[in-house]
């Protein structure tokens, strides 16, 4: 494939993700979507925002397949792309519960995005960390505005 072609991908890849119902997915996700447990993971996946769940995820295994395949090299999808970091972030700790719950192949190709991206398990557990703290910062925010709201 041609460096313009595997380009048009990566654009076609960003306009999906700029379409309307999966800005929405996106932004639940980084917000409201933090399991701890498999059991939370389970209540998001059959909850009111499970769709947003498996277009998130299933958005970012395409996307996974694409490298892995060889429609996209994988330091052209690296320069252009990162929030797949955070995404897979949020389920790595969970990965073997959900896979056998739910299948081997589970985000599969989504992992081999991961593994095949330099540094790219020890920048899942950066951005795993700093969500952490951001979320953190969000409900200090939060309780500091209801004391004063009180």
């Amino acid at each position: 494939m041609s460096k313009q072609e595997e380009a048009g991908l990566i654009l076609k890849l960003y306009d999906l993700r700029r379409e309307e119902k999966m800005r929405k997915a996106r932004d639940w996700y980084f917000r409201d979507f933090n399991p701890q447990s498999f059991a939370d993971f389970n209540a998001a996946i059959f909850g009111e925002n499970g769709a947003y769940l498996r277009m998130v995820l299933s958005y970012w295994d395409m996307a996974g397949a694409l490298v892995k395949n060889g429609a996209i090299s994988l330091e052209l999808f690296a320069d252009s792309n990162g929030e797949h970091i955070g995404v897979f972030s949020k389920i790595e700790p969970l990965l073997g519960e959900i896979r056998a719950a739910y299948g081997s192949q589970f985000a599969a190709s989504f992992e081999k995005l991961i593994d095949a991206t330099p540094d790219g398990r020890k920048r899942v557990a950066e951005a795993r960390e700093r969500m952490k703290a951001i979320h953190a910062q969000m409900a200090q925010a939060a309780q500091k505005q209801r004391a004063k709201s009180a």
